[in-house]
């Protein structure tokens, strides 16, 4: 069933986090008129660009941190551009409740990180700076073009307005698999949902890890029960299989709410049941994506659903580094689940309270895809000898390197993990808002994964969840959105 995926729209709190960082008060990124060298070209403009003298940013973990060399990242950046850079970088797993509270305050950066969910959002609240007119004929647009993947770009587009680049493709995730954990209990990779559960028993039961004691290990962890974005269900898509928790829009053209479906209640099912024989993480409903990580370096189960690209490379060269046997097995969705999910990309947009969002599109979106020394800063760690990741996968860069010094970092067997998942997955289309859905969905979603939680982890009886869900408001507020979608 073709699915339209709504997003999440997030409730706002006040606290004015970048008020000292991100300087909208002054006149830090107006800058000075350049040079011929700094000027740029479009339908509409044919004057000079106003080169910034700084630029606020506020990104979230995947640009190297300050662990991993991000001091190395400013100053090369600054080297390269001439303009001083201030970096906000939240912690990852509470970026997005800082992102609310920054764009509640009016604090804002010159250039933030969104996810397509709030990408949307603040767009249609005309807090995003459209960049339409200085994509239309630039360099980047050239290149972009010339790469083959304009739709990538043109796809951001709403109501023929862009107000973000995307440097990379959306990328989903698949499931890895530990091959020495299979071998260890004799199991070849599942292909049903009932060869997936009579592995996640083995994993548990047995001795998968091969240090001689059965029981001490458990099948599969995740970042949560449910995502807190769309396509919600990426890190548990054998469980979820058809059942979505959010707003889809079905083959007539109808939107309906997947959350009261009965395929999402048959999915908390699987989940529970699983849950209950502990074949997945007891700690999942507090899991942060770094969590999983850990625990799977450290040998602790043996199957992790995560991204595909040169996330098969970290993830083996991690294992590798912590002494445990690195060669994962890349499976294509179970037959019950169909198809994997890849989401909307991550869109870099110009805030509204920008001075200078022409200068800032030349300068920083414009550089980061420039095929060169600025997107390889972007592409690999400053501070590894073996192209690490930083921020652009280059396996999914929408503006490949010219010449990409890490092309031969990737074993065939690694880079296989993508050619799997783009051979068998969809698209999760750009999510939008309607009124209703600004005024319920927070409310809402946080109603389900409640509900998802006291089945799971409680196990309470699922129709008992749904009355009280019910008696708490959750249908109402789900019909209203439902109705303002038909509406539209």
């Amino acid at each position: 069933m073709a699915k339209k995926f709504i997003s999440k729209m997030i409730a706002v709190t006040m606290v004015p986090l970048l008020i000292t960082a991100c300087n909208t008060g002054s006149d830090s990124n107006t800058g000075v008129t350049t040079s011929s060298s700094g000027s740029v070209s479009s339908q509409n403009t044919s004057s000079s660009v106003t080169k910034p003298t700084q630029i606020t940013m506020m990104v979230d973990g995947t640009v190297v941190t300050p662990d991993n060399g991000q001091a190395d990242f400013e100053a090369k950046w600054e080297e390269l551009t001439g303009i001083d850079l201030v970096i906000v970088q939240p912690e990852h797993d509470v970026y997005y409740d800082e992102v609310t509270k920054v764009f509640e305050s009016g604090e804002l950066p010159d250039v933030i990180l969104l996810s397509s969910s709030y990408y949307t959002v603040y767009a249609a609240q005309d807090m995003l700076a459209d960049i339409s007119t200085y994509y239309s004929g630039s360099e980047l647009e050239a290149r972009v073009e010339a790469a083959g993947n304009s739709p990538l770009i043109e796809g951001l587009r709403i109501n023929n307005k862009l107000f973000g680049i995307s440097p990379t493709r959306g990328n989903g995730c698949i499931t890895y698999i530990k091959k020495a954990w299979l071998d260890n209990v004799g199991m070849d990779a599942p292909t049903t949902f009932d060869e997936y559960m009579e592995m996640l028993k083995a994993f548990t039961e047995k001795d998968p890890d091969g240090n001689g004691i059965n029981g001490d290990t458990y099948g599969v962890s995740a970042a949560g029960l449910v995502n807190n974005e769309a396509p919600y269900v990426n890190y548990l898509p054998e469980f979820y299989q058809d059942a979505y928790p959010s707003f889809y829009q079905k083959e007539d053209g109808s939107w309906a709410d997947g959350f009261t479906d009965d395929a999402m209640k048959q999915a908390l099912t699987r989940i529970r049941d699983a849950y209950s024989k502990g074949y997945i993480d007891k700690d999942i409903a507090e899991n942060g994506t770094g969590d999983c990580r850990d625990k799977y370096y450290a040998n602790e189960y043996g199957v992790f659903t995560y991204w595909a690209g040169t996330w098969a490379k970290t993830l083996a060269g991690k294992l590798e580094e912590a002494g445990v046997d690195s060669e994962l097995v890349a499976i294509p969705p179970l037959e019950e689940t169909g198809q994997y999910l890849e989401r909307v990309a991550p869109v870099w947009c110009i805030t509204s309270s920008c001075k200078n969002p022409a200068g800032v599109y030349k300068y920083f979106l414009e550089t980061m895809l420039d095929a060169g020394e600025v997107e390889e800063l972007w592409t690999y760690s400053p501070i590894s000898d073996s192209y690490a990741k930083n921020h652009i996968d280059h396996l999914l860069a929408v503006v490949p390197l010219v010449n990409d010094p890490g092309a031969d970092s990737i074993t065939e067997k690694q880079a296989e993990a993508l050619s799997i998942f783009n051979a068998n997955s969809r698209m999760a289309d750009l999510p939008y808002s309607t009124g209703a859905y600004s005024e319920y969905n927070d409310d809402l979603m946080t109603l389900k994964k409640e509900l998802i939680s006291k089945v799971v982890i409680d196990g309470v009886d699922i129709d008992t969840a749904y009355a009280e869900f019910d008696a708490a408001g959750g249908v109402y507020m789900s019909q209203a959105i439902v109705d303002s979608l038909n509406a539209e």
